[in-house]
């Protein structure tokens, strides 16, 4: 089996689709973080009597919804690296394993 060139490996049909969907998770994980931190930041700057707001004793509503925030983060996180091990790795296995890499 030869190496392919850069050209044909960017021409290949399998090599597209990887990158495709490669950018379309990565797109739509980098907008839902992006909303959930926007989000979080506009409640501060917009909304701060919400936030403000009393649970129980000295909790305030902007703990838990700050904690969220994370892992919310946390899990976008984990969303991706699951992809990523069971998905793209496969994807780029067998791409390099048939042109020559």
């Amino acid at each position: 089996m030869t190496k392919k060139s850069a050209h044909e490996i960017l021409e290949d049909e399998e090599f597209r689709t990887l990158a495709r969907q490669k950018n379309l998770i990565s797109l739509i994980l980098t907008i839902l973080e992006l909303v959930i931190y926007f989000g979080f930041i506009s409640l501060i700057a917009f909304n701060k009597p919400f936030l403000a707001s009393k649970l129980s004793g000295s909790m305030t509503v902007g703990i838990p919804v700050g904690i969220g925030v994370i892992i919310l983060s946390w899990i976008l996180t984990g969303i991706y690296v699951n992809w990523a091990n069971k998905k793209y790795d496969r994807m780029v296995e067998n791409i390099k394993n048939r042109i020559g890499g």
